[in-house]
């Protein structure tokens, strides 16, 4: 096949125009569109057996094997409609294959909905002659139409992601636009065919020709709705955080017990792993990590009814001690870089030892609020330094784990004495959790320090973290 591309796709959904296009597609010299090819619930067209040969139990074995039939099309550049509900992996193979071109038709997703509601209601899907046309209303469904909207938006992210990732263009098209022949031609000559449209097919006829109250039976209702749906999602929470990998080598797995521990941004919490350690009456050190995925993976298959968990800390707490350990100790597992920042930018005047040294209440507070504020520009994507996972959100490293496995159980840290024994029922009986953390050092004295005022900041700077987990006040030690 000579050109930029051996065949195409229409990514589109159900009524969007596709049939319509299809149709235009295939009056075009040179296209040939076979349907649906990827329906699951039949192949191309409903009662057809076979594309090019290929049978629909060929198809679903091998989805490769219908795609290499429609790449050497004898008819042309051949291609065929995809929508989101069709089989995902003819999507895998196609989505990253430059030689196949993307067209991608949308259309306002209020529209589609009502017209598939109607088309539901009537069982009229096709109009070729407008004096047989059922009319019918839809009734709206809120939770059902929100559904709607997240799966087409879902569907479209997930095109727009690979195809900028693997360096990708489509031709995009609304719905409007398929009554513009101009439009068409263009898009048969991006498609690299000689072929042009001298008019536009009109055999198939609009359904719904008619003023969007006149197609709702409740439209009151669907207004009230409507308003209610933040379209813009202005609430949203802005996430700069960079993506990262699940961290296994970080995971810790009890000696014998099928339990495995899944530390947030990667910091172990020690008690957590003294209480692993006496479940089976062995030292933290003998507690298995450092895993790769292939040994975690065989760790799983040796332990058939594994768990895992991970623990969430207030986030007052969590970046307190984080201060504590990053920015006011000058020792070992301190941060210069953030230090330095303290210093100059924020005229902080941290001690060079302050170990059991007491800071003057005003002096840590100032101190820490400084750091609040270094911490949430450098969520924002805003300074020089290295985002540390250390005070990063637990929301993001939360769905870090996503790309390997989700933990069974998200434990708060409050809740360790009661809930660690419920991860093994099977167990008659378990050690008691112990809270090994011990009084701080006076200049790290979270309660010394703490007020509403305090916990508003924090809250500001974490503020996917309290809203993702629910967190009220940290209550003072």
């Amino acid at each position: 096949m000579s050109g930029a591309f051996d065949y195409f796709v229409l990514l589109a959904e159900m009524r969007t125009g596709s049939n319509f296009l299809e149709t235009n597609l295939n009056a075009i010299d040179g296209l040939s569109c076979h349907g649906e090819a990827f329906n699951p619930h039949f192949i191309g067209y409903p009662r057809r057996q076979e594309i090019l040969k290929v049978t629909r139990a060929q198809r679903d074995t091998d989805p490769a094997r219908l795609i290499d039939a429609i790449r050497q099309d004898p008819d042309g550049l051949g291609g065929f409609r995809f929508f989101h509900d069709h089989d995902p992996r003819a999507l895998d193979l196609f989505l990253d294959d430059p030689r196949c071109a993307k067209i991608i038709l949308t259309r306002n997703p209020l529209d589609s909905y009502l017209s598939l509601k109607i088309a539901q209601a009537t069982g009229q899907w096709k109009l070729t002659d407008a004096n047989r046309r059922k009319a019918g209303q839809a009734v709206f469904d809120g939770t059902e139409f929100e559904t709607h909207v997240r799966e087409l938006q879902a569907f479209q992210l997930r095109i727009l992601n690979r195809l900028q990732i693997s360096g990708q263009t489509a031709f995009y098209l609304a719905y409007e636009d398929l009554q513009e022949i101009e439009i068409l031609n263009g898009l048969a000559k991006w498609l690299g065919v000689s072929g042009r449209l001298c008019r536009l097919d009109q055999s198939l006829k609009p359904q719904n020709p008619v003023p969007i109250d006149q197609r709702v039976e409740n439209f009151a209702e669907m207004s009230a709705a409507l308003e209610r749906l933040d379209r813009f999602d202005l609430t949203r929470t802005p996430n700069f955080e960079p993506r990262r990998g699940p961290g296994i080598p970080t995971y810790v797995a009890a000696s014998r017990s099928g339990l495995i521990y899944m530390p947030l941004c990667g910091q172990a919490d020690a008690a957590v792993l003294t209480w692993m350690a006496e479940l089976d009456g062995v030292g933290v050190q003998d507690l298995p990590t450092g895993l790769s995925q292939k040994q975690l993976r065989q760790w799983k298959r040796e332990h058939p009814a594994h768990r895992s968990f991970t623990v969430l800390k207030h986030p007052v707490a969590r970046a307190h001690a984080v201060f504590c350990e990053q920015a006011l100790n000058a020792g070992p597992g301190s941060n210069p870089q953030v230090r330095q920042i303290l210093r100059r930018q924020c005229d902080v005047d941290l001690p060079d030892h302050p170990e059991g040294e007491s800071l003057a209440r005003a002096v840590h507070r100032k101190a820490f609020d400084a750091f609040l504020g270094f911490v949430k520009t450098s969520i924002a994507g805003q300074t020089a330094v290295r985002l540390d996972p250390a005070w990063g959100t637990q929301a993001a490293a939360l769905a870090n784990f996503g790309a390997f496995a989700l933990p069974d159980h998200i434990l708060r840290d409050s809740e360790l004495p009661r809930m660690l024994p419920f991860l093994l029922p099977e167990k008659t009986s378990v050690p008691t959790f112990r809270d090994l953390g011990g009084a701080p050092p006076a200049a790290c004295r979270l309660a010394d320090i703490y007020d509403g005022s305090l916990e508003s900041r924090v809250a500001d700077v974490y503020r996917r973290d309290y809203m993702m987990f629910g967190f009220g006040p940290w209550r003072k030690a």
